[in-house]
């Protein structure tokens, strides 16, 4: 299964993998998926730590690195997914949720995420 993580998974993947589910530790640590990150996620993490610095500490370079490390795949914003936004209904307004579950229809992947505002989209979301 093609697995495409929403920017909370990563970040507590990362800095508090006591946060994520069993379901999403079963779902990332199984070696018959494959895991994607998206540039979105790390543009979410550079414009939070910029407007939160005392309240935001992760190191956006230092993720995506262990992203990569750990054998993750890049997956770059392409105008394709941009375009299928215009496709989602507005159930809520995050730019960034909404470009992710765009790349994850287009690149056929599920979308994993812990927000339940996101997983009530139709399409391949599951919220763990």
């Amino acid at each position: 299964m093609r697995l495409l993580l929403d920017t909370h998974l990563i970040l507590w993947g990362g800095e508090e993998p006591e946060r994520l589910s069993k379901l999403a530790v079963d779902m990332i640590t199984d070696p018959a998926n494959t895991l994607f990150f998206s540039a979105v996620n790390i543009w979410e993490i550079v414009i939070k730590r910029a407007a939160r610095p005392d309240r935001f500490n992760a190191d956006p370079n230092a993720l995506r690195e262990a992203l990569l490390d750990s054998g993750y795949e890049e997956l770059p914003v392409t105008s394709l997914h941009a375009l299928n936004v215009a496709k989602l209904p507005l159930l809520h307004r995050d730019p960034f949720d909404r470009i992710l579950l765009a790349q994850a229809v287009v690149e056929g992947a599920t979308l994993l995420t812990s927000d339940a505002r996101l997983a009530a989209y139709p399409g391949p979301i599951l919220k763990v």
